[in-house]
């Protein structure tokens, strides 16, 4: 079907997007813009025939033909004989239809990857306190994606997986360890040389301001109050101002982790997945 597609030279191309991150739009309302939607408003094909492939592998090590696996993502027509098509001997494809998770994921996940990366140097590689930021930053991913899909897919399997080896071993994450060892400063960028563009600068950028809005407010189980859900993110916070803001110093990551008064993540993951906190405006829907 694909060979067909392409010999008929049909003008609406597939468009396979591997782009990790976000970035936010404030105005008129606020609303995530993924890599497949600006792919979409920039080219103007339709969303249907733009998928994003992704998964637990670092890039250099599937050009070495170390055994991988990865899933492509999107309309059904496209993603199965795509997955068939791409399937490799050492790189194993899966389809699946949960488009937003998987990319919004892909953005979390090098948020995220940057703060491992900073808590490792700042630890000399303390395994306790890699796994005590790993449980967090877990929640607070779950809580996010329960913002952006109605029914997101449990970050469990892949999922996991990708999250895992990108907090181990990924760009992100080599840039914090730079980053709090002194090798890299803030101002040298996110574009560094040899390594390519850090998409985790900007989308803590892009999360912080999206879930910093007051007309995303949820109520807030304990003080009974409506707060903004980034209330419910201490660590996002804390790579915002860091990151961003350069309000505090690198070695404040540690504070964030440390702080006594944090919750245990088990209840943060209750709150998003007992609470109606489903907001379909954030990806451009109408409830």
């Amino acid at each position: 079907e694909i060979r067909r597609y392409w010999k008929e030279r049909i003008t609406v191309p597939i468009i396979i997007s591997l782009a990790k991150g976000i970035e936010a739009e404030l105005e008129p309302e606020p609303r995530i813009i993924t890599p497949t939607l600006m792919i979409s408003r920039a080219t103007g094909i339709p969303i249907e025939n733009i998928l994003y492939l992704g998964g637990p592998n670092i890039a250099s090590e599937i050009y070495n033909k170390e055994y991988a696996n990865a899933r492509i993502c999107g309309a059904e027509r496209w993603r199965k004989p795509l997955a068939k098509f791409l399937r490799q001997p050492h790189f194993i494809v899966w389809d699946n239809g949960d488009l937003v998770t998987h990319e919004v994921m892909g953005g979390l996940k090098n948020v995220y990857a940057i703060g491992a990366g900073m808590v490792a140097a700042l630890t000399n590689e303390s395994a306790t306190s890699k796994s005590v930021y790993f449980a967090l930053c877990t929640s607070e991913m779950i809580f996010i994606t329960h913002l952006l899909a109605e029914e997101p897919e449990k970050l469990a399997g892949p999922l996991l997986a990708d999250t895992y080896v990108t907090l181990l071993k990924g760009r992100n994450a080599w840039y914090g360890q730079q980053l709090a060892k002194g090798g890299l400063s803030l101002e040298m960028g996110d574009s560094i040389k040899g390594k390519g563009m850090i998409q985790g600068v900007s989308a803590v950028k892009g999360f912080y301001e999206l879930l910093s809005q007051s007309s995303l407010s949820v109520q807030h189980p304990e003080e009974n109050k409506p707060v903004a859900p980034v209330e419910f993110c201490p660590i996002l916070k804390m790579l915002y101002k860091v990151l961003i803001t350069r309000e505090f110093p690198l070695q404040a990551i540690l504070d964030a982790l440390r702080d006594e008064t944090m919750y245990d993540p088990k209840d943060r993951i209750e709150i998003a997945q007992t609470h109606v906190f489903y907001r379909p405006s954030l990806l451009g829907h109408r409830p």
